[in-house]
């Protein structure tokens, strides 16, 4: 690659950086030690390509610098455990928004793949989500308890149930990504399908309404979960085919990072999930009013959390706001 090419494909990347290191008090040891290794990566590639370059020495003082701000802040205090979830979570979304979009219209996509395919024949529900399943449904909709799928078990393993099998799903989403991203488009679609049959099944036997404040009472942090989860799998096939100007394996282990702390940051959101439906959801009979008012909480904060504040973060907002 020519020097000028080089230059011109990561200028605006260093001048983030330098304001990175101006403002490094500002910002967590784990933001730092990334930012270091993306200078130091592009000093490795400058100097065995432009030796003698200026480039070089520029990338060198910005390395030195950051090297500087790594060990005076050797020691990380407690409070990286809240910084985790209050900067580098925001952050590591603000980079993650394109593999986002990806993964949402995937999975909504898929849904609607899922509406049609019920609605132009009957017996496509049977084939997503099994004979067993459907008899049982259609058994407790004739009973007049429509979700009582929800409440046929004890709360407690039924929560831990819950919790273990959406992590792993989340877990599973992102390893896929490891296939150039086509594993963990798979998983998305799948699960797209799933829940578009299961949602136009119920419509079709008109406790459709019913359906949806049961389902997305829960389902809104856990569908929201997956399809961040489908983002980091989308980021670490980012890394694997598009490494850019670095070697494929430094940027696979760069995105896999990215990947895995999005992961991490989902756990919570998945004990939420799996409390709401081992212990709320059953209770069908609390009034609708309440029900809806707890999904369009768990959607505002996941909005929030993940799309917004980001940028807010990102962009300096907050900080500016507080000063």
């Amino acid at each position: 690659m020519k020097e000028v090419s080089f230059i011109r494909q990561n200028i605006e990347k260093w001048k983030s950086l330098e304001k990175v290191i101006d403002s490094a008090a500002m910002h967590n040891p784990g933001e730092l030690a990334d930012t270091y290794t993306e200078v130091t990566a592009d000093l490795s590639f400058s100097r065995a390509h432009y030796p003698a370059s200026r480039i070089t020495v520029y990338l060198n003082s910005l390395a030195s610098a950051l090297h500087n701000q790594l060990y005076k802040n050797k020691k990380e205090k407690y409070s990286r455990i809240i910084t985790f979830w209050t900067h580098e979570i925001p952050e590591v979304m603000y980079h993650s928004q394109k593999e986002l979009l990806y993964s949402f219209l995937v999975f909504t996509l898929s849904a609607l793949i899922g509406v049609v395919s019920v609605l132009n024949d009957d017996t496509f529900v049977r084939l997503i989500l099994g004979n067993g399943y459907v008899d049982m449904t259609l058994n407790n909709i004739e009973n007049g308890k429509p979700m009582a799928v929800y409440d046929s078990s004890d709360k407690l393993p039924m929560f831990l149930r819950i919790v273990f099998n959406n992590i792993g799903v989340s877990f599973r989403t992102f390893a896929m990504g490891i296939l150039t991203g086509f594993g963990t488009g798979l998983i998305l679609f799948l699960n797209g399908v799933m829940i578009g049959s299961f949602q136009t099944f119920f419509f079709q036997h008109g406790i459709g309404w019913e359906s949806v404040l049961a389902v997305w009472l829960h389902g809104t942090f856990e569908i929201s979960a997956i399809i961040i989860a489908g983002a980091a799998g989308f980021a670490l096939g980012n890394g694997w085919l598009f490494p850019g100007t670095y070697s494929r394996g430094y940027a696979f282990k760069r995105d896999a990072k990215r990947g895995l702390k999005i992961i991490t940051g989902l756990i919570p959101v998945f004990i939420m999930a799996g409390f709401i439906e081992s212990y709320l959801t059953r209770h069908t009979e609390y009034p609708d009013s309440v029900r809806l008012s707890v999904i369009l909480f768990s959607l505002s904060f996941v909005i929030y959390y993940y799309i917004i504040l980001p940028h807010l973060k990102h962009h300096g907002t907050l900080s500016e706001t507080k000063n």
